[in-house]
């Protein structure tokens, strides 16, 4: 049976942090020592980032917030607020993200009507709410409130494929099934000023978001259907548990990304890909670059270099993932899925589009996928691309 992604949306919130910006705020902490500071320039200048987007609307100089919890504008100081404040702005803010995705993915689909979705998935690391967001999705949408729910929390950048991988055995254990996925992540929320140079490269890289996707195999999708899911696999690699973990802090959560990760990645993606593209042995046989697309997690611009030198890549099958780690930073679980909709948004080209996909996580956990492309999706202008993905984020929540 052949599985579909009948649509695939994304939102960002309205706030956007530009880099430079943001690396003088964090450079002019007075807890900083000498070399901390040096860190926090290096980080963020090779970070291979122009912009991204935050749901804590008084990071920016912009925001005078009358008690601020992040970011004192009036004091230039960042705050450190409790894993409490952090979490209870999660519920709100990650509720308008959920939302907002989930909304354009179904209005996307207009020849669905909201009861015919059948499952729905939710995914997100970055905070913990109950009533969660796959009760907030089903009731601000007005989803059937028999709809099969299951969250997938905590397993880091890579959980956009274990829920895809989930909604394709539905699809192919009920053919009447439709599963609405959704990933949001809200990774600005736990940024904090340090010395630590793992902390400092997670604030140079990460930033909020939110990608959803209706996932199909009922009869006459084929003709709408975006993409076609062909294979996943997963490879945990035989080193790197230290190197990359996502730990729960009085003051947030605490990122631990080693920069030994892309030397990891660099020795182990050749086995990590060979389980999956030994499903095609025609693929397998080939070089990597036959491969049209690859939709590669940013997860920072020196792991995109090994993927590219390793894989002997072009520079060009590279340029949707530098592009979205260029636009929006890191995302965590939602960025692969910016990532293969800027593939899909690329003028069709004659033959075979296949899409060779990975994402890196705790563990270290390698997750891989074949896709197939089977139409281009609509790209409206940047600026009004940008306006409607903002405007939607910011949708009342009840």
């Amino acid at each position: 049976m052949t599985v579909y992604v009948r649509s695939l949306e994304t939102a960002v919130p309205k706030t956007m942090l530009i880099q430079s910006e943001a690396r003088d705020v964090f450079a002019a902490q007075p807890g900083l020592t000498r070399l901390g500071s040096r860190l926090v320039g290096t980080c963020f200048d090779a970070a291979a980032i122009d912009t991204r987007f935050t749901a804590v609307g008084e990071m920016t100089n912009d925001f005078q917030a009358e008690d601020p919890q992040f970011y004192d504008a009036a004091t230039g100081l960042l705050l450190n607020p409790s894993t409490k404040v952090r979490n209870e702005i999660f519920g709100r803010e990650a509720t308008k993200l959920f939302v907002a995705a989930a909304r354009a993915a179904v209005e996307a689909c207009p020849e669905l009507d909201l009861l015919d979705i059948t499952h729905l998935v939710t995914v997100s690391c970055t905070g913990f709410f109950n009533p969660g967001p796959d009760y907030k999705i089903v009731r601000e949408l007005g989803l059937d409130p028999a709809v099969q729910r299951y969250h997938l929390g905590f397993m880091g950048c890579y959980a956009a494929f274990p829920a895809l991988r989930a909604a394709k055995s539905f699809c192919e254990a009920d053919p009447n099934a439709v599963v609405l996925v959704v990933c949001a992540e809200l990774c600005s929320l736990h940024v904090r000023t340090s010395n630590d140079p793992d902390t400092i490269m997670g604030s140079a890289l990460f930033a909020d978001g939110a990608a959803a996707a209706v996932v199909t195999a009922r009869p006459g999708m084929e003709d709408k259907a975006l993409l076609q899911l062909d294979h996943f696999e997963t490879v945990l690699t035989p080193v790197g548990e230290d190197s990359m973990a996502w730990n729960i802090g009085d003051n947030g959560f605490e990122m631990v990304l080693g920069n030994y990760v892309p030397h990891i990645i660099d020795d182990h993606i050749v086995g990590a890909l060979q389980p999956l593209l030994a499903r095609e042995p025609e693929l397998a046989a080939l070089p990597y670059s036959a491969i049209r697309h690859w939709a590669i997690h940013p997860g920072g611009r020196s792991i995109l270099d090994k993927v590219e030198s390793r894989l002997g890549l072009t520079e060009e099958q590279l340029v949707p993932a530098r592009e979205i780690l260029r636009n929006y930073g890191n995302m965590s679980s939602a960025t692969v899925l910016f990532v293969i909709k800027r593939i899909l948004e690329q003028a069709p080209e004659p033959g075979d589009e296949r899409i060779c996909s990975m994402a890196f996580g705790p563990g270290l956990t390698v997750e891989t996928a074949l896709f197939t492309k089977l139409r281009q999706a609509p790209r409206p202008a940047p600026e009004e691309h940008n306006g409607q993905e903002r405007l939607a984020a910011e949708a009342p929540v009840a």
